[in-house]
């Protein structure tokens, strides 16, 4: 059984879930309530949210700039509008886009 690195108290292993319904397991503390996962629980989930967030557009020309058309599903997810100014971020492995 764990131990926890906060007050050494023995941790139980939990189940809970993203609001996005992804399930995925944790360790709590019976004493102190600290929570953690290890890194195969932390690997679980971010492999489950890269199967499920996986959406594929295509790029076209809008004169010398390229443009992307964002899929009905996360428009509306995301509250995005016709003409509304993002933000996007470059980041090491892809682009974060940002409703401004």
């Amino acid at each position: 059984m764990k131990k926890c690195s906060e007050c050494s108290g023995l941790m139980k292993e939990m189940t809970g879930q993203t609001t996005e319904g992804v399930s995925y397991s944790y360790y709590q503390c019976r004493k102190c309530g600290e929570e953690i996962l290890s890194r195969e629980q932390l690997h679980t989930v971010a492999t489950k949210y890269r199967v499920m967030k996986n959406y594929r557009v295509r790029l076209t020309r809008w004169g010398l700039s390229l443009g992307m058309r964002f899929p009905k599903e996360i428009t509306e997810k995301y509250g995005l509008r016709d003409n509304e100014e993002v933000t996007i971020i470059p980041e090491e492995e892809g682009l974060k886009v940002i409703p401004a």
